[in-house]
C-alpha cells in the first residue's frame, strides 16, 4: 500500500449505521475519490475520479 494511501482520511455516509452492516468507506483528494470496504479496510480500494463518483452518486440517489 502507497504512503499516500495510508496517509488518507476515510469517512462513512450519514446514512450508515452503527450497528456495522455492508458500509463502504471514502476518501477524498482532489483528483481522485478512493472507496473501500468498512469491513475489510485493508482490502482492496477503488479509485475514481471525482466526476465518476459525483455520477455514481447521482445514479444511487435516483434508485
Amino acid at each position: 500500500m502507497s504512503k499516500g494511501i495510508r496517509e488518507l482520511i476515510w469517512f462513512k455516509s450519514s446514512y450508515s449505521g452503527g450497528e456495522g452492516g455492508d458500509c463502504v468507506e471514502v476518501a477524498t483528494r482532489p483528483d481522485t475519490v478512493h472507496i473501500r470496504d468498512s469491513k475489510n479496510t485493508a482490502g482492496p480500494i477503488l479509485t475514481v475520479t471525482p466526476d465518476a463518483w459525483v455520477e455514481f452518486v447521482g445514479f444511487a440517489a435516483r434508485r
